[in-house]
């Protein structure tokens, strides 16, 4: 088995820009706002110079590699598109943290950003085939799963409202985010139906936005910042379209069952509820947040309505779950959001991230599936004690 890429590569700035509907701002000005707020928090000031390379995530560019050379003045050196459904950002990181792993550079920009306010997209764009009479859209196939999920294991709408009071309620705290606006079940419960059992506070729209990250070589990362984020795991896993696989059970998402896997084993984690701080899974639906806590072995299967009820991935709870608010009202640009994710678990980790700060945390986790779904990326990340 390989070494793997555990400590060799480190965060040393984040930065992201307002996430929102931002019709004043083009993708190059949120690009600039994301990538200089990075630079500034690595203390780099001549980014042409220190900068090797630019490993970017979209998923509705406009010019791909482009938007990113030009309004960075980055021209000189290799930048990568990378696509990958809602992994995309996550993706991304992969490829620049095995860059640097490899040898090839020492330090390097990754960028997530996505516009598609600009596009006329509502929420997630992706058409589902009408394989197994299942229906066409996202909303209306993921609720499948919550249907299937209440009808196993006695949860309701009450279940996912708490998700969703919560998110709102960490997405207030959170500066960038998109929305601000405290909500309770009742909120959650009364309004209009989209999909059942979705009402229209269980499901995260789309926002524009970009975020991005400096990596370095571990040995430098001190000449950066006295207090590096260092990269544990980074797994991607692909799994069969469950709209085809005569095996899926609307119970479980096979993709972060498999990511898990590989993220767990690199990051040397066994008891994931007790090794793990903090977490930024996607709650495209609330009902998808459930399903993670348990498929992320952070309870057992059928048990996550008990822990929504007890409060324990609550900001004060054992183990704080989207505590910036997830894509719910953080906001979801595709391709920005895994960044997103890890700017948050930085600002966590180093305890910079002001009234939703978790106190001693040490080992944050993030989390994207994406597609049917299809696709998840996972990374775990950590500081030093």
């Amino acid at each position: 088995m390989s070494e793997g890429i555990r400590d060799k590569v480190a965060i040393v700035g984040a930065g992201c820009s307002k996430f929102g509907e931002n019709w004043d701002r083009s993708p190059e000005d949120m690009i600039v706002d994301a990538a200089y707020e990075a630079y500034a928090d690595a203390g780099i000031d001549d980014p042409q110079a220190r900068i090797e390379a630019v490993f970017c995530g979209s998923v509705y560019p406009s010019r791909g590699t482009a938007e990113v050379a030009e309004s960075l003045k980055l021209f000189d050196r290799p930048i990568s598109l990378v696509q990958n459904y809602c992994a995309t950002g996550t993706d991304a990181v992969r490829y620049a943290v095995f860059a640097i792993a490899a040898g090839m550079y020492e330090t390097v920009l990754v960028v997530g950003f996505d516009k598609p306010k600009d596009r006329g997209v509502a929420g997630p764009s992706l058409m589902m085939s009408g394989v197994r009479d299942l229906p066409p859209t996202p909303a209306g196939w993921f609720s499948l799963c919550a249907a299937k999920y209440f009808e196993r294991f006695g949860a309701g709408r009450e279940d996912l409202a708490r998700i969703a009071v919560k998110n709102h309620a960490n997405g207030c705290l959170a500066p960038k985010s998109m929305l601000k606006r405290e909500i309770s079940v009742d909120d959650v419960l009364g309004a209009r139906m989209i999909s059942w059992p979705f009402g229209l506070y269980d499901c995260a729209a789309q926002s524009d936005g970009a975020a991005a990250l400096v990596l370095s070589r571990a040995d430098l990362a001190r000449s950066f910042r006295e207090d590096p984020v260092w990269i544990k795991a980074v797994a991607i896993a692909l799994a069969p379209n469950p709209q085809t696989d005569p095996d899926f059970d609307f119970l479980a998402w096979k993709p972060t069952l498999y990511a898990a896997r590989q993220a767990y084993e690199q990051a040397g984690i066994d008891e994931p509820f007790k090794q793990i701080d903090i977490a930024q899974v996607h709650d495209c639906f609330t009902l998808t947040e459930m399903l993670t806590y348990e498929d992320l072995g952070f309870c057992e299967k059928g048990s996550a309505k008990e822990h929504v009820a007890s409060g324990t991935f609550t900001l004060r709870g054992e183990l704080p779950v989207n505590t910036d608010g997830g894509l719910k009202t953080f906001g979801h640009p595709t391709g920005a959001t895994g960044v997103r994710m890890l700017y948050e678990n930085t600002l966590q980790l180093q305890g910079r991230a002001e009234g939703r700060q978790v106190e001693g945390a040490t080992t944050a986790l993030s989390h994207n599936i994406g597609g049917a779904p299809q696709t998840c990326g996972m990374t775990v990340v950590g500081i030093d004690r």
